[in-house]
């Protein structure tokens, strides 16, 4: 007894040794602000500045393209090159690094598959993100840096955690290494031909099984088999994943493999989605003094040639514009919908048959729709910064970022209850004031038709409950800590 007390004392004596930081290699295929299409690049951008922030020893490596800005590569070092082996080739790889809003950054060098023009679409897109998931791991016994969690994220990524417990386990490097693998889009999976496992990735016959999956190579899948744990970008589409009408054929594995996977909602910059801040505004504003929102509403109105009523409600969309996003819905119901006293203005470019459907709906309403064919930040922020109602069908949705931008610059979010959109817009609750947004759930025209006019009827004939509506949206917590915590969590779970 004496023995035991003595050395508990002996013990406190000691100072206490700094606890390790987790440790943490993120991997995309984009990140801002070197280089982003879309949503992912926003969120390996902002995330692991989120995660340096609370505490995680984070890097994050992208492939070095052609498209990302001489400015920035300009500020780009060179460490060091080998070569990758990719079944029966050796391909060239040089390690670049840099740094961004206090996190370290890796660039994956080579030519022949980084020096062209736009990030994806190209023939060998199988190829390219197979070598570049091949070479983040190659990467790891030349610098020094020794993650205890490799984060990979959507299917240009997924075969890193194949090729690690495939060919790098027996090394002591990567041996202990966990890996958490992202799904932000299911719908795509990088789907080949079955002959890719053996001529290109030089997967073992005796482990062909992790890709194979409906009689092709599914980098995704290989993903979710290896990873040893799966995240999706809200819990919501976590849950819907599993339903045939979501997975895009994965739901047999996913269900299989529920025991592994969770959802973490997305967040925003916001410091860069700021109304108070942001220079592309005509006049700053926020949630105590909002008369800078009606200027920015007469001055964009004015720039796209709209004729401006300050009691007329203005509707937006932001978005591409894809089957996805619920245009489909907004067809079926423009009519009725422009012959109300709203105006209507769409920004965003995609698929070409409904750029011409909706260009053609301009023509015909002249003053009450505006339609953008194209996409610039600037104006987007102007937009929001302009818009009542915010609307957002989508069929499905697995985060969404743009309903939280327009929230925090005081547009009122008409959404449908689906994945990111159902966890981040809470439907207003007249009674106990509660709620950010107007909701309906079923992909039905009729239905997203009967939630814009709650949403207009509020505008029009209950003030209160609009501005608090508003109010409760511009003060919602759409920051990117809280869910760094739980990835920051995550990650110790696996230590």
């Amino acid at each position: 007894m004496n023995k035991i007390k003595k050395r508990n004392a002996k013990a406190k004596g000691k100072p206490r040794q700094p606890r390790k930081k987790t440790s943490v290699l993120f991997v995309a295929s984009e990140a801002a602000p070197f280089i982003r299409t879309g949503g992912l690049g926003d969120v390996a951008g902002a995330l692991p500045k989120a995660l340096a922030k609370s505490g995680v020893d984070v890097r994050v490596v992208i492939p070095l393209y052609q498209d990302i800005p001489d400015k920035l590569r300009q500020t780009l070092e060179f460490v060091t090159y080998t070569y990758v082996p990719l079944a029966w080739r050796n391909q060239y790889c040089g390690v670049y690094e840099g740094e961004a809003n206090g996190v370290k950054y890796y660039f994956i060098d080579n030519e022949y598959y980084f020096k062209r023009g736009g990030l994806y679409g190209h023939y060998d897109d199988g190829e390219r993100f197979a070598f570049f998931s091949k070479a983040v791991l190659e990467m790891l016994m030349l610098i020094d840096f020794r993650p205890d969690v490799i984060h990979c994220n959507d299917w240009q990524t997924a075969l890193v955690p194949v090729f690690l417990d495939c060919f790098y386990r027996g090394n002591a490097i990567y041996r202990n290494i966990r890996t958490v693998y992202s799904i932000h889009n299911i719908e795509f999976q990088g789907q080949y031909d079955k002959y890719m496992i053996g001529d290109v990735l030089g997967i073992p016959a005796q482990r062909t099984s992790l890709l194979e999956y409906a009689g092709c190579c599914n980098y995704m899948k290989g993903g979710i088999e290896c990873s040893d744990r799966v995240t999706t970008v809200s819990p919501t589409y976590a849950g819907e994943i599993m339903d045939s009408y979501y997975a895009y054929g994965l739901e047999d594995i996913l269900r299989q493999r529920a025991y592994k996977i969770s959802g973490i909602i997305n967040g925003i910059d916001t410091a860069e989605y700021d109304p108070m801040t942001d220079k592309a505004l005509f006049a700053n504003y926020g949630v105590k003094d909002m008369s800078g929102k009606a200027v920015n509403k007469e001055s964009v109105l004015r720039l796209i040639s709209m004729q401006y009523v300050p009691t007329r409600p203005l509707i937006s969309m932001v978005s591409r514009l894809t089957s996805q996003k619920g245009l489909d819905l907004l067809l079926d119901v423009a009519e009725e919908l422009l012959a109300a006293d709203v105006q209507l203005v769409v920004l965003g470019m995609g698929d070409w048959k409904y750029e011409t459907r909706l260009k053609d709906l301009e023509h015909r309403y002249g003053n009450k729709l505006r339609v953008i064919i194209n996409f610039s930040k600037d104006l987007a922020s102007k937009i929001y910064a302009a818009s009542d109602i915010f609307l957002m069908p989508s069929k499905f949705e697995p985060c969404g970022l743009s309903q939280m931008i327009a929230m925090r610059y005081g547009a009122v979010p008409v959404v449908r209850e689906t994945g990111g959109l159902k966890d981040s817009v809470p439907a207003f609750d007249p009674t106990t004031k509660q709620g950010v947004g107007y909701t309906f759930k079923t992909f039905n025209a009729q239905d997203m038709l009967g939630a814009i006019w709650r949403a207009v009827d509020a505008y029009y004939n209950n003030k209160s409950d609009w501005e608090i509506v508003v109010k409760n949206g511009m003060t919602k917590d759409f920051s990117w800590s809280a869910s760094a915590k739980n990835y920051a969590d995550l990650y110790k779970s696996l230590k």
